[in-house]
């Protein structure tokens, strides 16, 4: 398994290490549930270093970019961040990336088990420009909760003297990281897969570990926190995961992500057909939300029955610390209405599902403004 450079400072602060993604990862330190609650109450520090960081250059960088994501990159502002998705030619998710467009060039950030596909992907695929990885020399940290901002604003100048608490919800912006005693210059961006507050720093990688220790530092409400609450906090969040919601075989449409999908940006882009296809006739299959009546949480796999007849499958499933119930995310059979009485197997005896809107959880303060 690969180590990210925050693998030793894991290691210090009593994580259990899985693999994940090829990663050495922490799943948890003090445990999952209490990592959830504080970033729900308070705030979280999270390594994101085995995410794939990649730069897009080249003549016009833009241009080449737009022909191989489903986003219009072109329509997007200096500074600011979408998600989108790379699809293949059968209309099937490659991953589900964030693209950052900054003042002078573009970054993408691409999911872990996922960064040697889409390297050799892009570098097959893009016309008049070539990716670049910058994974190993470039560190991501997150802090995410409705403490994120207050606890990091002293510690962080922007360019312009713009204030951290006036960054734009999916915006990004060069920064100053003041937490070491030695002034680090980076990156800050304000996304979150935690459903929070919260942002992304982004340094050299020789300054990651002091950064992360800095911001546990910060206050006693700041804990480390690892990939298992980092799941209950997206399910929760409504927030797809490659390998789960995503796959090659699922296009983005039956999974709620239309949003991401522009079909009508100029050029068109690899996917584009399979994609209006499938908008024409209407998804196979929709991605749904559920609450699962009972106490056993409904697994990935777990199988969803209408009237003893199998219509779909769970994607994701787990108990919700925050609402206090299992919920479960799955595809069913678009034949199949919102309304109808649906159950899932759970190893044999089955327990019946109540629809539930995504997201199963929104926070009551946005903090998306524009800047």
């Amino acid at each position: 398994m690969k180590k990210t450079v925050l693998n030793a400072a894991h290691q210090r602060h009593g994580a259990r290490l899985v693999e994940f993604g090829g990663f050495e990862m922490p799943v948890w330190y003090s445990g999952l549930t209490d990592e959830h609650h504080a970033v729900r109450q308070r705030a979280g520090v999270f390594d994101l270093c085995h995410m794939g960081r990649f730069e897009i250059v080249g003549d016009d960088p833009v241009a080449a970019l737009d022909r191989v994501v489903t986003q219009d990159v072109s329509r997007m502002k200096k500074g600011q961040v979408r998600y989108s998705l790379v699809c293949n030619d059968e209309g099937g998710v490659l991953d589900d990336i964030l693209i950052y467009r900054l003042p002078d060039r573009l970054w993408l950030v691409v999911n872990a088990g996922n960064r040697q596909k889409l390297l050799h992907w892009f570098g097959e695929r893009l016309v008049g420009a070539k990716v670049i990885d910058h994974s190993e020399e470039l560190a991501m940290v997150a802090l995410q909760g409705p403490l994120a901002c207050s606890l990091l604003a002293p510690h962080i100048d922007r360019a312009h003297h713009r204030a951290v608490a006036d960054l734009g919800y999916y915006r990004i912006s060069r920064a100053q990281v003041n937490l070491t005693g030695t002034p680090i210059d980076g990156w800050i961006s304000r996304t979150g897969y935690t459903g929070e507050d919260g942002f992304e720093l982004y340094i050299p990688s020789g300054s990651a570990e002091s950064v992360f220790d800095a911001l546990l530092d910060l206050s006693d409400d700041v804990i480390p926190c690892g990939l298992g609450c980092r799941d209950t906090l997206r399910l929760e969040a409504g927030m797809p995961l490659y390998g789960h919601e995503l796959s090659e075989q699922q296009d983005p449409i039956g999974a709620g992500l239309s949003f991401g999908v522009a079909l009508d940006k100029e050029g068109g882009f690899i996917g584009e057909p399979a994609l209006r296809e499938v908008v024409a006739r209407g998804p196979g299959r929709q991605l749904r939300g559920f609450v699962v009546e009972g106490k056993r949480p409904a697994r990935q796999g777990a199988v969803i029955l209408h009237d003893s007849r199998p219509v779909g499958v769970v994607t994701s499933g787990s108990p919700s610390p925050t609402l206090g119930v299992p919920i479960a995310c799955g595809y069913v059979d678009s034949s199949v209405s919102e309304e109808a009485p649906l159950e899932v197997d759970l190893r044999g005896k089955s327990a019946p599902l109540s629809p539930h809107p995504l997201p199963f959880y929104r926070r009551t303060a946005e903090t998306a403004h524009s800047e």
